[in-house]
């Protein structure tokens, strides 16, 4: 939706989209047999009403961030990554971060992102042409939307959804397309006139 915003779509469509996808999704909630989907997407609402079932992961990702305070207990210190969390490499690798490195360190974490995004548009916005444009503009969308789902699901602003923090999960995979999406835009960068 955000590359179609980009190559320059017309509002009126987005409504339209935005309805649908709307509709689309409360039906899919509402119309499973087992119930799963519509409690998987309520048990964000209050975790530690299950905090033992469905809100465990949460919960424990929560306790991470809160114990690591503004500083963090120190690197390899966490509690929650070898006792409570399970799977903490994956995609709640930002609550181990906050636990080990502190408000500040995830800040810095942020920023880095930040920094990362704000030089991506500057190369999309430069790039030499359209084709140019939209691959840029595609490689900033796909790091900044998983960057705020990852961190919305740590800190429990939405159901988790299993998407990794990029360049920072375990996962050969994700960090093989990752490292060659900015490949690809430095490769962009490389051809426009004004990125300083």
């Amino acid at each position: 939706v955000l590359m179609m915003f980009v190559a320059g779509m017309e509002w009126k469509w987005f409504g339209a989209m935005g309805i649908a996808g709307v509709v689309g999704m409360i039906a899919l909630i509402f119309t499973d047999d087992g119930g799963y989907r519509l409690k998987r997407v309520t048990s964000f609402f209050d975790p530690f009403q299950d905090a033992l079932g469905d809100g465990f992961q949460v919960v424990q990702s929560l306790l991470a961030l809160g114990s690591g305070g503004l500083f963090g207990v120190g690197l390899g210190k966490s509690v929650q990554k070898n006792l409570y969390l399970p799977e903490p490499q994956n995609d709640f690798i930002l609550a181990i971060i906050g636990e080990e490195c502190g408000f500040i360190g995830i800040i810095l974490l942020m920023a880095a992102y930040l920094f990362l995004i704000y030089r991506g548009v500057h190369i999309a916005i430069n790039a030499p042409d359209q084709f140019g444009l939209l691959l840029a503009a595609g490689v900033v969308i796909m790091i900044a939307v998983q960057v705020v789902l990852n961190v919305a699901v740590v800190t429990s602003s939405m159901p988790p959804t299993g998407v990794i923090l990029p360049f920072i999960s375990y996962g050969g995979n994700a960090l093989m397309m990752f490292m060659s999406s900015i490949g690809i835009l430095l490769n962009i960068s490389r051809h426009t006139v004004d990125v300083k």
